[in-house]
């Protein structure tokens, strides 16, 4: 299942136009979660847009959002799924925090997003 919601939260951020999309298989490496879901926005509004949708496609496929942090400032927005946790940052923040430089050792995971 986690991977299904992983899959559900890339296409709810790729349809508000998140950049650079990555997934990481974090199973083995972190206790936290079993998936992260990195992308960007351009802007603050589109960072929360990207977060809402996430957190919106999850709640109406029956899975509860344990948190949701830093939607206000709109700088690095963590969205907790439980088995995945997606962080939206704005393009501004990415290249500082990088956190796929972070979780280095962990593998990327396809993430199938289908053009329309």
């Amino acid at each position: 299942m986690s991977n299904e919601l992983l899959q559900l939260a890339a296409k709810a951020a790729d349809d508000k136009r998140a950049e650079e999309l990555v997934a990481l298989n974090m199973q083995g490496i972190s206790l936290v979660s079993d998936y992260f879901l990195i992308c960007h926005g351009n802007s603050d509004k589109q960072v929360q847009a990207i977060a809402r949708a996430i957190k919106e496609v999850a709640e109406e496929n029956g899975q509860h959002v344990r948190r949701m942090e830093g939607f206000d400032e709109a700088r690095w927005i963590l969205v907790d799924l439980g088995d995945v946790v997606a962080h939206v940052f704005h393009k501004d923040e990415r290249g500082y925090y990088n956190l796929e430089r972070l979780w280095g050792d962990a593998p990327r995971e396809d993430i199938q997003i289908e053009l329309t």
